[in-house]
């Protein structure tokens, strides 16, 4: 079982920057692919990024290549999500998730989730 907390959000103006953190605590943290995701008020929750268990892949939604940057440190058992030039349309909670072994772009093949941390980004 691995519990996930996420932290971070917060308010911010368009053009700022973020950088949301995923602990976790639980199982063997180094076998998971992690995945952040975001539900905006209205919408489906959708793929944001992802890395593989061991950071040697990462993976976004084109409308936040170069832009967000998704690392992790299994020493620490963190996965970070670095947000910069920030729109309004960024805004949302932001999930991370767990998955033994690959990643997914589907939320339902997650196994594990956080609470959620909210983004705001003001125009």
């Amino acid at each position: 079982q691995v519990q996930l907390v996420e932290s971070g959000g917060g308010l911010v103006q368009a053009g700022g920057s973020l950088r949301l953190s995923c602990a976790a605590s639980g199982g063997t943290f180094s076998s998971y692919a992690i995945g952040w995701f975001r539900q905006a008020p209205g919408k489906e929750r959708e793929f944001v990024a992802a890395i593989s268990w061991n950071g040697g892949g990462t993976y976004y939604v084109d409308s936040v290549k170069g832009r967000f940057t998704i690392s992790r440190d299994n020493a620490k058992n963190t996965v970070y999500l670095q947000m910069n030039i920030l729109k309004p349309e960024d805004t949302a909670v932001y999930y991370c998730a767990a998955v033994q072994g690959s990643w997914y772009k589907s939320p339902g093949r997650y196994d594990y989730w956080g609470q959620g941390t909210q983004v705001t980004v003001s125009s």
